[in-house]
């Protein structure tokens, strides 16, 4: 890697020649590997080793897993570099709050506040790019997320529908990515001061319509995977002009720097902000903070204010039966689901009869009321049960995710081989006494739902995911 010359000049003028010496060389070093095991889920089943742990982060350790394992396929493990690990750590999020994810994606941030909620509360995890979008939606629906609102726009226009109603927002933003040097050629080649410049300009766009929808006296970590003051420290600073207090975070034994004061306003709590530098060891580059946005909570009561907007359906689209607002199954249809679904455990009561709603039929039960989102690009709201056919109904992949996080009888678990013709798309003849929809495992770990019929286990593993 060829380090810019006016990267080594900026940053040489920050740190003093021997600290930048020290940044330089560990830039030429290769980059950390690591992942999270998932809490939601048996970690037992994970047969990776579990000595290296990355300091700081619970259910953390070095090493590098593979996307074929099927601890990755059934979203028992995430792979996540460790100082990236750290913006979702600094939450305080509690089963039950309302929480943002503003730019999401991948998933790895999302991923670990949703093992934070415990299945309770919300979790609004956003992305204005589609197609990384779509990502972060697989990923989630593999960690076996079932209170999730996935969601494809832009903050200004999040922000009208959301005003003062989540306890915690994570803002992961965009960045020069100074700290991705290690792992991108792209962060190198196109690094310049100018591109800083406009990157903490777009941080702030961002940043303005975050606070609208954060209550007062709510946590906003803000975060990036850079180094230089105008995106970091400047921001803090700005949002402090704003009102924003910077919490104290508790990282003893975690290889940090302190933020500096000298390279905000000089305010001495800028020293509770967090920076990862590529030499302390920890991992790659980042930066984090926590603030409090002023107020308190009781100043506004934000469940009372959530608007709830019906979307206008014009008469061609309703005639073609699209744009209708979700309904209720019939009764007809409830009991095709019930059946299809009998004797699989659930983490979590669902009354069939009445949580459920269906849309172009497919069935899910909402993480939140659709018509409160209406106008907003939605790629998932909560948890996807399947989809009515012809006078019956099939499960969904990502309800069999879910429904791994507890044990289950209707299993039919694979050896080596048979899963990798399963995860090929093949059907599996197997030895089970089972009939009906099931549950598909490999080594215990829940990754797909499959039917069994006189020992013939045909395929439902999703075509765009098989390998």
């Amino acid at each position: 890697m060829e380090i810019p010359v006016e990267f080594k000049k900026k940053f040489t003028g920050l740190l003093g020649e021997e600290e930048a010496g020290r940044l330089f060389s560990a830039l030429m070093e290769p980059s950390k590997k690591a992942y999270r095991v998932n809490t939601l889920k048996d970690r037992t089943k994970v047969i990776y080793t579990l000595d290296n742990l990355v300091s700081g982060i619970p259910s953390a350790y070095y090493g590098e897993i593979s996307g074929k394992d099927p601890e990755w396929v059934s979203g028992s493990v995430y792979s996540q570099d460790p100082a990236a690990m750290f913006p979702a750590h600094l939450t305080a999020v509690q089963p039950g709050d309302k929480v943002l994810d503003l730019c999401a994606a991948p998933g790895g941030k999302s991923t670990a506040l949703a093992e934070k909620l415990e299945g309770e509360g919300l979790l609004v995890a956003n992305e204005i790019s589609p197609s990384r979008a779509k990502i972060l939606r697989e990923n989630l629906e593999r960690w076996g997320v079932g209170n999730a609102l996935v969601t494809s726009a832009s903050p200004d226009k999040l922000s009208p529908v959301f005003p003062e109603f989540f306890d915690e927002i994570l803002v992961d933003a965009p960045c020069s990515g100074e700290g991705m040097f290690r792992k991108s050629e792209d962060a190198v080649k196109y690094w310049s001061q100018e591109n800083v410049e406009l990157c903490a300009a777009r941080q702030k766009e961002i940043l303005t319509e975050a606070v609208k929808m954060l209550k007062p006296g709510g946590q906003l970590v803000y975060s990036t995977c850079t180094f230089s003051p105008e995106e970091d420290e400047e921001i803090v600073s700005w949002l402090m002009d704003q009102g924003f207090t910077v919490n104290p975070v508790n990282l003893t034994g975690v290889p940090h720097a302190d933020g500096r004061p000298d390279w905000g306003n000089g305010d001495e709590s800028l020293v509770n902000c967090a920076r990862f530098w590529p030499q302390d060891g920890l991992g790659e580059g980042q930066f984090a903070a926590s603030l409090t946005k002023p107020g308190t909570a009781s100043d506004v009561a934000a469940d009372d204010q959530f608007p709830v907007r019906k979307k206008k359906v014009k008469a061609k689209d309703r005639k073609k039966g699209r744009g209708a607002s979700p309904e209720r199954p019939s009764k007809e249809e409830v009991g095709y689901i019930e059946a299809a679904l009998a004797g699989f455990a659930w983490p979590k009561a669902i009354n069939f009869g009445r949580d459920l709603l269906k849309s172009n039929d497919h069935v899910f039960w909402p993480a939140i009321d659709p018509s409160a989102v209406a106008g907003v690009k939605i790629l998932n709201n909560g948890l996807e049960l399947g989809m009515l056919k012809k006078k019956r109904f099939e499960p969904s992949h990502q309800l069999a995710e879910w429904l791994g996080q507890v044990a289950q009888d209707k299993v039919v678990d694979l050896d080596e081989a048979g899963y990798e013709r399963y995860l090929h798309g093949e059907s599996v003849q197997v030895e089970s006494a089972l009939s009906g929809f099931v549950l598909v495992a490999c080594r215990g770990m829940v990754f797909s739902f499959g039917k069994l019929a006189k020992g013939q286990l045909k395929n439902y593993y999703p075509k765009g995911l098989r390998q």
